[in-house]
């Protein structure tokens, strides 16, 4: 299936704090071949180098190579059963690597091995890595002085000098260890993703439920409706695709309702993940969830929520954060094609819908396995216009003279 990305901003819903390409220049006014409201990195030959979310870098390096060109090289990668030894990545000659597609939500960098890396410019700064049509190793050098923890073979969880949490999952095809320099290595191959979180604001207990749904494939991707960081932006949306064969439609339908369609030709029920704020729904004290026209049962654990999958009716759960924020877990009971309308305090009043987001993964569903990601960008939920921008920047020059 073809991966489409209608112009806009993609699954997990976030604020774009202006109009200006993401990729011209981070706000401490160093020039990064990516620098978003939220990620900023560079592309130097075989690695993603300086990976960092609101400032605090995650990763220094990460690459990637094929499998069979990291066995067959001499890289002490190859095990003595004949598999991959991925606690002995140091060595692997790891793939060129060239910028791809950007937006003001993310940016794909391409390996001549075949994989792709996908940043999300969003609060978690969510990178995926999907393999192409070769199993892949990937190498992450961590910042200085982190630490990681293995927790078996879908999770490293990596706490950086400053306190910063940030989780390595691995889902369907894939695996993820400490290797022998306590750095990150992991291989990926078809239908199956590896994917990073950062947590710059701390990690909650719905992060490590979200996490568990991400690593165990009954998430079907990620929306998020968050905060401007300039008082004069508006709401924008952003989404991340776990599920293969999966089609994910953001847009924003009345004044405080944000509308998702999820597809799927497999009709096994997912968990769609939406993190929203007061800009996207007005207000989050207060939620409602309707799935496909029909109300959904609100429930109050994460037992009940899983229940809902393959059972008789869709469910949601809300959890609500210190920053005001809301995170919304929409179970869908089945597919093939549901939308979840979340709405807050005055979201009955209908507006013309205006689409922003349409993502389609490249790959094809198995029992349960992760999936392609991509995102783009569109202005159905408003952006700061350049103009503005300009003006503030004149003023704070006028400022200092």
């Amino acid at each position: 299936m073809v991966r489409q990305t209608a112009s806009a901003i993609a699954v997990a819903l976030l604020l774009v704090a202006g109009a200006v390409p993401a990729s011209a220049v981070a706000a401490s006014g160093e020039s990064h071949a990516y620098a978003g409201a939220h990620v900023t990195f560079d592309v130097q030959g075989s690695a993603v180098t300086d990976y960092a979310v609101d400032g605090e870098t995650i990763v220094e390096r990460i690459g990637v190579q094929s499998a069979s060109q990291a066995s067959s090289s001499g890289s002490g990668v190859l095990g003595a059963d004949g598999g991959l030894d991925l606690s002995a990545t140091a060595n692997v000659d790891l793939s060129g690597l060239t910028l791809g597609a950007t937006t003001a939500a993310s940016a794909t960098v391409e390996a001549e091995s075949g994989a792709t890396l996908t940043a999300h410019d969003e609060n978690n700064g969510v990178l995926v890595v999907e393999s192409g049509d070769e199993s892949q190793v990937v190498v992450a050098t961590l910042s200085a002085d982190a630490e990681a923890a293995a927790d078996g073979d879908r999770r490293v969880e990596v706490t950086t000098a400053s306190g910063t949490e940030a989780t390595f999952l691995a889902v369907g095809n894939a695996s993820v260890t400490v290797n022998d320099d306590g750095n990150v290595s992991g291989q990926v191959g078809a239908n199956g993703t590896i994917v990073l979180r950062a947590y710059p604001d701390g990690k909650s207990a719905a992060d490590d439920r979200t996490e568990e749904l991400i690593a165990s494939g009954r998430a079907a991707g990620e929306v998020y409706a968050g905060a401007a960081a300039d008082a004069s932006a508006e709401a924008s949306a952003s989404v991340v695709t776990y599920a293969n064969e999966t089609a994910i439609t953001a847009e924003q339908s009345a004044e405080n309702t944000v509308n998702v369609t999820v597809e799927r030709a497999d009709e096994t029920g997912k968990v769609l993940v939406a993190t929203v704020s007061e800009a996207a729904v007005g207000s989050t004290e207060d939620l409602d969830v309707a799935v496909s026209g029909g109300a959904a049962a609100e429930v109050s654990s994460y037992g009940e929520l899983e229940a809902a999958l393959g059972g008789d009716e869709s469910a949601y759960m809300v959890t609500r954060e210190a920053s005001g924020n809301a995170t919304v877990y929409v179970a869908f009971d089945h597919f093939s094609a549901r939308t979840a309308s979340i709405s807050g305090a005055d979201g009955g009043d209908q507006q013309s819908s205006t689409e922003t987001t349409t993502e389609t993964s490249s790959t094809t569903e198995s029992s349960g396995s992760g999936g392609a990601t991509t995102s783009g960008g569109s202005p159905g939920f408003g952006v700061v216009t350049l103009a503005g921008a300009l003006t503030a920047l004149a003023a704070f020059l006028a400022r200092r003279d």
